[in-house]
């Protein structure tokens, strides 16, 4: 396993047109990559690119469709001629539901978007960078996958999916020679959570998130997580008992 350089090839942000996806394509530029930035929206993918000349493909496309996602792996590969050595798995839905207001056509995108089109992109990569024995995945989960939270039914399920699914994935991976992340961040400014109407505390602004991701991958650690003063109170949360657990909750206001 070795830690993707700008020399190894392009990097891939998914999610890349807003919130933490552009903080952390801006991030990259600026530390010598070239990064295929993707979302569903050209023309913010258009503007990222001008704004970094020579160094921003816009590659823009649906995460929920397979095909397209595997052609547009082959395509940037084979029309830059360098490959993908890195590749950050942004891209991401969220709607707060719990069971009064549970709404399946909701849930499902979030499955559709969250877990299904993570997956979609994994599986050309995996396929192309097991094959060259090199290459670097993160794949960007959530501390609300640690363990389930008010209002989060569906969002920390996929989260909690996408964390056991980059577990599970790193041991086949690590034989193969490419290196595996999973990003974990707390509450981040984004237009995501701008629609949040709770407390969402030691809330991080973008650049911020982008520059611990940006170190966290240059590192030897599997997981990627901040801001710690949240982390570690529902790392604590996960060991707890069930009846501790609801407790708690409880009476922190949940």
């Amino acid at each position: 396993m070795s830690i993707a350089t700008p020399k190894d090839g392009l990097a891939w942000i998914t999610g890349a047109s807003t919130g933490i996806g552009a903080a952390l394509v801006a991030q990259l530029v600026g530390e010598g990559w070239t990064v295929v930035a993707t979302a569903r929206g050209a023309d913010k993918l258009e503007a990222l690119a001008a704004a970094h000349p020579g160094r921003v493909i816009a590659a823009p496309g649906d995460i929920t469709d397979a095909p397209a996602m595997a052609a547009l792996v082959a395509r940037v590969e084979a029309e830059s001629g360098r490959e993908i050595a890195l590749a950050v798995l942004n891209a991401g839905a969220w709607q707060e539901m719990g069971a009064a207001d549970f709404d399946l056509v909701a849930f499902h995108h979030q499955i559709e978007v969250n877990l299904g089109g993570t997956a979609a992109c994994l599986a050309p990569l995996m396929q192309r960078m097991m094959a060259r024995r090199s290459g670097q995945i993160a794949i960007v989960a959530s501390v609300a996958g640690y363990r389930g939270l008010p209002r989060g039914g569906a969002y920390g399920a996929t989260k909690a999916a996408l964390i056991a699914l980059a577990e599970s994935l790193k041991f086949d991976l690590d034989k193969a020679g490419v290196t595996m992340n999973l990003i974990n961040p707390g509450f981040v400014r984004t237009p995501m959570t701008a629609v949040n109407e709770f407390p969402m505390p030691f809330l991080l602004e973008t650049d911020d998130a982008a520059r611990r991701i940006s170190r966290g991958l240059k590192r030897s650690g599997f997981e990627i997580t901040f801001p710690w003063q949240l982390v570690w109170p529902l790392k604590l949360i996960q060991i707890l008992p069930a009846r501790l657990f609801f407790a708690l909750l409880r009476r922190a206001g949940g």
